[in-house]
């Protein structure tokens, strides 16, 4: 059924009254009570979180609305294209799902998922204008009795001191008598199909116990994997920070071996391939962090310790690390082409890879852009290449030339920087042919076989 619009103002809700007795759970969504699913629930912001959120939830039987301000990506939503790269082809198409822009739409769901963008800002601290905005959205069409859940990332204590405010301004009712909050961090994966909604276990918590069990249970009837009740929101909110601040503290750890054993002229992947042989070493691998998450989150837990007076130098340490490694890259590069006999300034580079990560087409947040404009420094000419990448998009976020398809004829480094699976078949001794006299390939990733390449006639290099 498609959800309408309708004035539900004055609707009560007393799911959450004093006394109240809760139904059993047991975190299986078969044993679910089908009559629950009445529900109508409303995703705020269609991207890579809130979109399969919202076709999750159209699979479950529930009335679902997919509300974003972006009218474009409402259109394509509606003709049936999916608008990101983490659901089946025909997900988007499948799932009843009411796609609008209109805001008065809100007031129509019990329930409400707020996943919106938390970028940093030039300083690295928390940007959180997306998220008061989304809260003064629903706060100001939202019912009496409705339930918010906001799925954005944000720092400890963030969801108490700046989104339920907002929306209580927003709304003129009291949170936690009027309506309800929940918290509940994304752990979204783009780019791997096995740990999508419903195979990642999701992290949930609310302003009190019976908003928890609540919203526990909603999201038990999407997740297969389950659910994990935060006894707070402020653990909820910090679980998710710290999550990604632990991966990038790992990986700044070993890129700082990678830099340290490449003046030893020790093979770093050799080192890492024979301390793997204990059983408890985290196997970890060099490279350039970019994306959505782990080069932002720490910030937002150093922010949020940083104003109780404790600085959290571990982790600004690593985003250091991780934040100088385009550099690095670069710096490989031109090492290699010296080795080459390459006059910098009359060197061509080709760029294979611009995404944030392997297999995806997103070029937001690439540290690959850092690269290329390091490279630049050394007026070495720099084209690129991404198969899935917009190269319209390319164009304007890199500034950078793009090749509509793959030639390597006339460079003289190769730099694979996101190894997305295509690269990963280009056959070396065909490109070595195309290449200038003497080529070089550095292989951020490391997923070139070396012996392969430099039998090819390469020069090789990698973290």
């Amino acid at each position: 059924m498609t959800p309408t619009i309708s004035d539900t103002e004055n609707r009560t809700d007393d799911r959450y009254a004093v006394g109240r007795t809760e139904p059993e759970t047991s975190g299986r969504r078969e044993e679910f009570d089908e009559s629950a699913r009445n529900a109508t629930i409303c995703v705020v912001g269609l991207g890579y979180v809130g979109l399969p959120l919202a076709v999750g939830f159209a699979r479950a039987e529930y009335r679902v609305i997919g509300y974003d301000v972006d009218e474009s990506t409402v259109e394509r939503l509606r003709s049936g294209a999916k608008t990101t790269g983490e659901l089946p082809i025909d997900a988007v198409h499948e799932a009843d799902i009411s796609f609008t822009t209109k805001a008065t739409a809100i007031a129509d769901a019990e329930y409400v998922i707020v996943a919106v963008p938390t970028p940093i800002d030039d300083a690295s601290r928390p940007d959180m204008s997306y998220v008061e905005s989304a809260a003064r959205t629903v706060g100001s069409r939202m019912s009496a009795g409705t339930t918010v859940v906001l799925e954005s990332t944000v720092y400890p204590g963030a969801t108490r001191e700046v989104f339920m405010p907002a929306l209580e301004d927003a709304s003129g009712l009291t949170a936690g008598e009027d309506f309800f909050v929940g918290y509940s961090p994304e752990r979204a994966t783009p780019g791997d199909d096995d740990h999508g909604l419903e195979d990642v276990v999701k992290v949930v918590s609310g302003q009190n116990e019976k908003v928890l069990e609540d919203v526990a249970r909603r999201y038990e009837s999407i997740v297969d994997a389950g659910v994990h009740r935060a006894p707070s929101i402020e653990v909820a909110e910090a679980s998710k920070v710290v999550e990604n601040a632990q991966r990038d503290l790992n990986i700044a750890f070993v890129n700082e071996l990678a830099i340290a054993f490449e003046r030893m002229d020790v093979d770093t992947r050799a080192v890492l391939e024979a301390a793997e042989t204990k059983w408890n070493f985290h196997g970890y691998r060099p490279g350039l962090v970019g994306g959505h998450c782990i080069p932002v989150d720490p910030y937002f837990l150093a922010y949020r310790t940083s104003r109780d007076g404790f600085e959290p130098e571990l982790v600004r340490s690593g985003r250091s690390v991780n934040e100088s490694m385009p550099d690095y890259v670069a710096e490989l590069t031109i090492k290699a082409l010296n080795r080459c006999h390459k006059t910098l300034r009359e060197s061509r580079v080709l760029v294979l890879g611009l995404a944030y990560k392997p297999n995806v087409g997103d070029i937001r947040s690439s540290k690959v852009a850092d690269v290329v404009d390091e490279l630049r420094e050394y007026d070495v000419h720099v084209e690129g290449f991404d198969p899935l990448a917009s190269e319209d998009a390319v164009r304007e976020s890199f500034d950078l030339e793009v090749q509509d398809r793959l030639t390597f004829e006339g460079f003289d480094a190769v730099v694979l920087s996101t190894p997305h699976a295509e690269f990963e078949r280009v056959d070396l001794e065909a490109a070595a042919n195309e290449l200038a006299e003497d080529p070089a390939l550095i292989d951020v990733g490391g997923v070139l076989d070396e012996g392969d390449a430099v039998e090819a006639g390469f020069t090789y290099r990698t973290l």
